[in-house]
C-alpha cells in the first residue's frame, strides 16, 4: 500500500506542475489575478509531495521490501542498511525521482523564498521551472516507474552493484543531482528573463545564489567521483577522460562561465546575452550528461543504468528545452542589449576573456566525448583520451590561468596594466622561478612542467587582492574568490606533481618478499581470507616503510561479492604529507607469487584538498552573497518606512 502511495502523490505533484505551467504563462500580463495566486502554492506543494514520494522509496529499500521490482532488482536483504539507501538513487528510476524530487523542491523553495524579481518575471519563472518539471514527471510515470510491484514478492533481491557499495559513491550521485537541478533553476530564471523582456542586475542576483549553489555541488561532486575512481577503481588514477566524467565538468565548466558572467551582470549590469545565454548552455549541459549517461550510447565503467529505448526520451527532451530556449533567445536577441560599456583592460575584460576560455575549453571536451559517435556512425571505432584532451585543453587553460590571476587585481570597466605592473612582476618572478626550478632539477613533460610553474604564480595571485586592506573588513565575497582561485591552485599543483614525479611499481612476490616503489620499501608479509557482511575476500599483510623507517601494515583485499556475483579490488592507500602509497594485491602465479601493484604518487592529495577548497570558496562567495542580499532588503525596508512616516 506504501508504494501506491508515492505513486499517488506523484501523479498528484505532475497535475501541479501543470497547473502551475498554466497560471504562470497565463498571469504574466496579469501578475496579480487570481490565477497567479495559485502559482506559488503551486510551486510549493509540488515540492513537498516530491519529497514525500522519494521518502517513501527510501522506506521501501530500507525495509527491502521485495514486492516492488525496483528494490528487488537494486537491493538485498544482507546489504548494510547505508547501501540499502543508497541503492534507492544507484539505478535509473530512483535517480529520476531523486532529480524531480529534487527540481520540485527548488521550485518550492523559489516561490517561498524569492521576493526581488518583479512578480511577473517570478511568474514566468516557476512557469518555466514547471515545464522543465513536467518533461521529467512524464518520463517518470509513463517509462520508468519506481514504484511498480512485481506479479509475485521475490524471494531475494539482486543486489547492488558492488563498485556502488561505498561510502563515497553512496553520496557522489545526489551531489551532482543537486548541482544539475541547480542549473535548471538558473535555466528557468533565463527563460523567465526573456519571456517579460526584464534582465536586470536584479534578476542577475535573483538567479546568482542558484548558480553558485549548483556550482557548489558540482565542485564537491565532481571532487568526490574522482577520489572514488581513484580508491574504488584499484586502476591508481584520478582522471581518465571517460565521458561520464567528461558529463559532470561540462556543466562545471558553463556553470563557472555563468556565475562570472552573472556577478558582472548583478553589479555592472553588463554581458546581459552572455548570462542568459551561458544559463541555457549550462542546463544544456546537464541534459546532454543525462543523456550520454542513460542511453547506453557511449561506453562507461560509470554508466551503471542504461537504457537506449528510455535515453532516446531524455533526447526528446533535450531538443524541446534546448531547441525552445534558442529560439525564444532569437526572438528576444534584440531586446536583450549587452548593456554597460568596459574596456579590454578591465574587470570585466579580464572575465569576458575567461569565459571565452572556459567555453573553448567546453568545446574541446564536448568534441573529444561526441568525436567516437560521430565515427561509429560511419562503422570507424576510435578513442579518444588524454592524448587529445591533455595537450589541446592546455592551449585554452594556461591563459585562463594567467588572466585569471590579473582579473581580481583590475578595476571595474576601465584600467591600466602599468597601475598593477609591481604585482604581475612579483607573480611573473615566482612562475619563471619555479618553471626554471623544476625544469633543472627533474625531468618531467611540457605540461606538467607548465602546470607546476602557473599553479604556483596562481597561488600567490590568488592572496594579491587582499594586499592593502583591512582584512576585517573584507567582505565574505571577496574572502570567497580568494579562496576560490587558492583551490584552483592548489588542484593544478597537484595534479601536475602527480603527473610529473609518479612512480609505479608491478612486482611478482612471494610471502616474505620485498619489493620498492619511490622511498617506499614494500614487504608482502602474507595473504589470508576474511569476509564482510555480503562479501568474501583474499586480504594481503603489507609492510610499508618510507625510507628506512617503522613499517605501517597496509591491507588490500581482492573481493568476491555473491549478490550479484561479482570481483573487485579494494586498494589501500598510506597517506603522508608529502603524497600517497597507493597498493593493490592481484592474482597469484602457479609458482606461488602474488602480484602487487604499488605507485608512490607525490602531492596527489592535494588534487582533492585543492577541489574542497574551491567548493569552500563558492560556499563562502553564496554566505557573502546572500548576507549583501538581506542588508540590500533591510535598506530598502527601513527607506520604505521612511517614506511612509514622512508622507504621514
Amino acid at each position: 500500500m506504501i508504494a501506491e502511495l508515492g505513486l499517488a502523490a506523484l501523479w498528484l505533484a505532475a497535475a501541479l506542475a501543470a497547473l502551475q505551467l498554466i497560471a504562470g504563462f497565463l498571469s504574466i500580463r496579469h501578475p496579480t489575478g487570481e490565477l497567479a495566486q495559485l502559482v506559488r502554492p503551486a510551486a510549493i506543494v509540488q515540492g513537498v509531495l516530491c519529497a514525500f514520494a522519494f521518502g517513501v522509496l527510501l522506506w521501501l529499500f530500507a525495509v527491502t521490501d521485495l514486492s516492488v521490482k525496483l528494490v528487488a532488482t537494486n537491493s538485498h536483504s544482507m546489504k548494510p542498511m547505508i547501501f540499502k539507501l543508497s541503492g534507492a538513487w544507484g539505478n535509473h528510476e530512483g535517480s529520476m525521482l531523486l532529480w524531480i524530487t529534487v527540481m520540485a523542491m527548488a521550485g518550492g523553495l523559489i516561490a517561498l523564498v524569492e521576493r526581488r524579481l518583479p512578480e511577473k518575471t517570478m511568474l514566468a519563472t516557476l512557469g518555466a521551472q514547471a515545464f522543465v518539471g513536467l518533461g521529467f514527471y512524464a518520463f517518470l510515470l509513463l517509462s520508468s516507474n519506481p514504484f511498480e510491484r512485481l506479479p509475485m514478492p521475490a524471494t531475494e533481491g539482486l543486489g547492488l552493484n558492488p563498485l556502488l557499495q561505498d561510502i563515497g559513491l553512496a553520496f557522489h550521485p545526489p551531489t551532482l543531482y543537486f548541482g544539475y537541478v541547480g542549473l535548471s533553476v538558473a535555466f528557468s530564471f533565463a527563460v523567465g528573463a526573456m519571456l517579460t523582456r526584464q534582465v536586470t542586475p536584479e534578476f542577475a542576483r535573483a538567479m546568482r545564489p542558484w548558480v553558485l549553489g549548483a556550482w557548489v555541488f558540482l565542485t564537491v561532486g565532481i571532487t568526490a567521483g574522482s577520489y572514488w575512481a581513484y580508491y574504488e577503481l584499484g586502476w591508481g588514477g584520478w582522471w581518465f577522460w571517460d565521458p561520464v566524467e567528461n558529463a559532470s565538468l561540462m556543466p562545471w565548466l558553463a556553470a563557472t562561465a555563468l556565475l562570472h558572467s552573472a556577478s558582472v551582470l548583478a553589479a555592472r549590469d553588463a554581458l546581459r546575452a552572455w548570462t542568459i545565454m551561458l544559463g541555457v548552455i549550462a542546463f544544456s549541459m546537464s541534459m546532454l550528461g543525462t543523456f550520454l549517461v542513460r542511453s547506453g550510447i557511449l561506453t562507461s565503467v560509470h554508466a551503471f543504468a542504461v537504457d537506449p529505448q528510455r535515453g532516446s526520451f531524455i533526447l526528446i527532451l533535450l531538443t524541446i528545452y534546448i531547441g525552445g530556449a534558442l529560439a525564444l533567445f532569437a526572438l528576444r536577441a534584440g531586446s536583450v542589449a549587452e548593456g554597460e560599456r568596459f574596456t579590454t583592460a578591465s574587470r570585466e575584460g579580464a572575465l569576458v576573456f575567461n569565459n571565452v576560455m572556459l567555453c573553448a575549453i567546453l568545446g574541446v571536451v564536448l568534441m573529444g566525448t561526441l568525436y567516437p559517435l560521430v565515427t561509429e556512425a560511419f562503422d570507424v571505432r576510435v578513442s579518444v583520451g588524454p592524448p587529445y584532451f591533455n595537450p589541446v585543453g592546455a592551449i585554452f587553460t594556461f591563459p585562463m590561468l594567467a588572466v585569471m590571476a590579473v582579473g581580481p587585481l583590475l578595476h571595474w570597466r576601465r584600467d591600466k596594466l602599468a597601475r598593477v605592473r609591481t604585482p604581475l612582476i612579483l607573480v611573473g618572478l615566482v612562475t619563471l622561478t619555479v618553471l626554471v626550478l623544476v625544469l633543472a632539477l627533474y625531468d618531467t613533460g611540457i605540461l606538467p612542467l607548465l602546470g607546476l610553474a602557473f599553479a604556483a604564480g596562481l597561488a600567490i595571485a590568488s592572496f594579491l587582492p587582499l594586499r592593502g586592506r583591512n582584512l576585517r573588513l573584507v567582505p565574505v565575497a571577496t574572502w570567497g574568490m580568494v579562496v576560490a582561485h587558492f583551490g584552483i591552485a592548489v588542484a593544478l599543483f597537484g595534479m601536475a606533481s602527480e603527473t610529473a614525479f609518479n612512480k609505479e611499481r608491478l612486482a611478482a612476490v612471494q610471502a616474505g618478499g620485498t619489493t620498492d616503489v619511490g622511498p617506499w620499501s614494500v614487504t608482502l608479509a602474507g595473504v589470508e581470507p576474511v569476509a564482510g557482511p555480503n562479501w568474501t575476500a583474499i586480504e594481503a599483510r603489507l609492510l610499508a616503510s618510507y625510507d628506512g623507517g617503522e613499517p605501517i601494515v597496509l591491507g588490500p583485499q581482492a573481493r568476491s561479492f555473491w549478490a550479484p556475483i561479482q570481483e573487485t579490488n579494494e586498494s589501500v592507500l598510506a597517506t603522508r604529507w608529502n603524497g600517497q602509497l597507493y597498493a593493490v594485491i592481484g592474482n597469484q602465479g602457479e609458482d606461488g607469487r602474488w602480484q602487487l601493484r604499488l605507485w608512490w604518487k607525490p602531492w596527489v592529495t592535494l588534487i582533492w584538498y585543492g577541489g574542497l577548497l574551491v567548493a569552500l570558496g563558492g560556499t563562502l562567495a553564496l554566505v557573502g552573497r546572500v548576507l549583501e542580499d538581506l542588508k540590500r532588503r533591510r535598506v530598502r525596508t527601513r527607506m520604505a518606512e521612511r517614506r511612509r512616516e514622512a508622507r504621514a
